[in-house]
């Protein structure tokens, strides 16, 4: 079955064809809409697309129309944009348009868009909507777009539209039925679905289209939207297929859809009998299309040539990154099947083996919303989420280095870090979830040095980093992909001294450290403390626990502060502990002084904006108060420069300490204390790979 689908460009629909064909948008259909900022979006997005490549191909969603006859096509779906379109070709300045568009029985519509090259004099029939969208567009271009010529040139013929012509003996109101019955246009992972269906026969398209509802379900676990044991098991808790071909087609309840309906169906939508427990649904980290970019690319990562690091991870290229696979491969049927299994055996991995955050309405400090457990099937009235490891030790440190990763790359197009976790869990999903218990130390010692990779070989890597100190596109594709493979190593370079080089790379202050260094300190702070006290070690006293605050340069500040710790989703705000607004000229401290990475700690930015000018020791105290939103200021970093501030003020009350009122935390100790976190973060052994 080949879908009458094509792929065109704004030339094609409103200058190309040997006779003029009119664009009818009938009577049924709404009124133009567009408002100010959805039409300034498109033109900004299309502006980026052209600065970013030139010859780069933006998708502007789809077109559906049915032929009436005479070169006339009765517009089903994709008005809006259509309209949008036209519109936004008149304010660019162009007179002549061959092909039309109009309007049946809305006589205001059509005269507004016959007059728009009259503009503003318009008549007096005029539609405001189409009026206020072309001032609208008008204006944008005016403000966004630099060189006119070069837009004109590039809209023209880089901005694509998927046209779906619907064939001559289909009957029109059954099919506008269906494809109106959600009231919006096709999402382009719709699009994705159809354009690999159509290279399946029809047995394989049911299995397709059964596999793609069941792993939309991003909020639940992918066991109770597909509870195969014939897949995952008689404890539902290992994939025990190898191919497409083995999943189990759809039984003879499911089997009386026809092939369109289960195409059609909309994402998300299951059968009314499948209902989930509360408990057993979270939040998912990443939503359905960006997740769909991350399993092509490990799916096209067995393909000879593939280069990784020229594949986008943004849903904005979502059709672009799935056209350019198909281009690429001669078999199409059997990319569809292996991208149908992969998506399986990623979601699969996905809800089982990386974190998501709990459904709660407030963060309580000491009670982690985020989990890692796989699903596991005890008997048929009894499942639940287990642990991901027995090992608590193991659990731990999987749960900081996942959710320490998720919040630093919170944006659901930024997400390298899980795509290096599917190609590791790929490879070793037996080892941790096989028949036995879950191994996960493999995975774990994967985590680590993934972690130190991105501080050492991205993060203190000049090359890899711009003006800003953010990661180059492509940085890490670059360092942690060698080969098509994964490269698991971790290697200092010969006489480079990692502490200077850390403050070369950062010397023109910490509002240039990224957000990454901040939370990989937080996490090393945490292993340093998991690591050196157990046990009787932990006794206040000992001589280990007085080493470890020594470490820190802070006096004793109890422990529940590491036992509770986790990387909370607020940290978004960096903190100035001694304001800015209280230094620069003829001020105690300078400008320049307080601007380094000893003074700053990630906060949450509630939390900041309330109190961004409060003096170190009034931040202290409210800090400190029991009544204060402790998740907000959840940073071990800061934790420990409030102690060091602490330990001042008791010392300036007690004589030992002469300091002004007000300078309880000084340049002396940002500079101490950026010290004691650099030797923290680079020790001898965390760059080769062991802990």
């Amino acid at each position: 079955m080949i879908l009458p689908l094509a792929e065109r460009s704004i030339a094609d629909i409103y200058f190309s064809s040997l006779e003029t064909s009119t664009f009818l948008i009938p009577i049924y259909q709404r009124n133009y809409a567009w408002e100010d900022d959805e039409i300034r979006a498109l033109i900004k997005d299309v502006a980026d697309s052209m600065l970013k490549d030139l010859n780069a191909v933006y998708y502007i969603g789809t077109l559906v129309t049915y032929n009436r006859g005479d070169n006339v096509y009765e517009v089903i779906d994709g008005q809006q944009r259509l309209t949008t379109i036209y519109i936004i070709l008149k304010a660019m300045g162009i007179k002549t348009i061959k092909n039309k568009l109009t309007y049946g029985a809305r006589r205001s519509s059509a005269l507004t868009i016959q007059r728009l090259d009259s503009f503003p004099c318009l008549g007096d029939e005029v539609d405001e909507g189409i009026r206020n969208g072309y001032k609208y567009a008008s204006k944008a271009i005016d403000e966004i777009v630099s060189d006119a010529e070069a837009f004109k040139k590039y809209f023209l013929n880089n901005v694509h539209i998927i046209h779906y012509s619907v064939p001559k003996d289909v009957d029109l109101n059954h099919y506008f039925e269906v494809m109106n019955s959600r009231g919006e246009q096709l999402e382009k992972h719709e699009i994705v679905k159809s354009m690999l269906s159509q290279y399946l026969d029809e047995g394989e398209m049911a299995t397709f289209g059964r596999v793609w509802e069941a792993c939309s379900e991003m909020n639940v676990y992918l066991q109770q939207s597909f509870p195969e044991a014939r897949v995952f098991g008689t404890h539902l808790k290992s994939l025990v297929i190898n191919d497409f071909r083995d999943i189990p087609p759809q039984d003879s309840a499911c089997g009386k859809n026809s092939i369109l309906d289960l195409m059609r169906q909309p994402v998300g939508m299951l059968g009314e009998d499948t209902a989930y427990e509360q408990s057993d649904k979270f939040m998912p980290i990443i939503d359905f299309p960006n997740f769909l970019l991350i399993v092509l690319k490990v799916t096209m990562m067995r393909y000879q040539g593939f280069e990784a690091s020229n594949f986008v991870l943004d849903d904005k290229e979502l059709l672009n990154e799935f056209g350019k696979a198909l281009a690429r491969v001669d078999d199409r049927g059997e990319l569809a099947r292996r991208f149908a299994f992969n998506l399986l055996k990623a979601k699969f991995l996905l809800d089982n083996c990386i974190v998501h955050h709990s459904f709660i309405d407030k963060e309580i400090p000491g009670d982690n919303p985020w989990k890692l457990q796989y699903y596991y099937r005890e008997t048929a009235s009894k499942q639940y989420p287990r642990n991901l490891s027995s090992d608590q030790d193991v659990q731990k440190e999987l749960v900081q280095l996942l959710s320490m990763m998720e919040v630093t790359f919170t944006p659901k197009q930024r997400k390298n870090y899980l795509f290096y976790c599917m190609v590791y869990l790929f490879d070793n999903m037996e080892c941790l979830l096989g028949d036995n218990e879950p191994s996960a130390v493999g995975y774990l010692h994967f985590l680590q040095i993934l972690a130190d990779k991105y501080y050492y070989a991205v993060y203190l890597n000049q090359r890899c980093l711009n003006e800003r100190n953010l990661p180059l596109p492509n940085a890490f594709d670059s360092e942690v992909m060698q080969g098509g493979k994964l490269n698991l190593s971790v290697t200092r370079e010969a006489g480079v001294n990692y502490k200077d080089r850390f403050k070369e790379i950062y010397q023109q202050g910490a509002m240039n450290v990224p957000l990454y260094v901040f939370n990989y300190t937080d996490y090393k702070l945490w292993k340093t403390y998991a690591s050196q006290l157990r046990g009787n070690r932990t006794r206040k006293g000992s001589v280990e626990r007085m080493h470890f605050f020594e470490a820190l340069g802070c006096s004793d500040f109890e422990l529940d502060t590491f036992n509770n710790f986790y990387f909370s989703r607020t940290r978004k705000s960096l903190e100035h502990f001694y304001p800015q607004a209280k230094a620069g000229d003829g001020k105690p401290l300078s400008t320049r002084s307080i601007n380094c990475f000893g003074n700053f700690a990630m906060i949450g930015a509630q939390a900041n904006s309330s109190g961004s000018n409060w003096d170190p020791k009034t931040k202290l105290d409210h800090y400190s108060d029991k009544k204060a939103d402790q998740v907000s200021v959840a940073s071990l970093k800061f934790k420990i420069m409030m102690q060091v501030c602490q330990d001042n003020y008791a010392a300036m009350l007690n004589g030992s300490l002469h300091r002004a009122p007000g300078m309880e935390w000084d340049a002396t100790d940002m500079q101490a204390h950026q010290q004691k976190m650099l030797d923290i973060l680079i020790c001898h052994n965390a760059a080769d790979g062991g802990r």
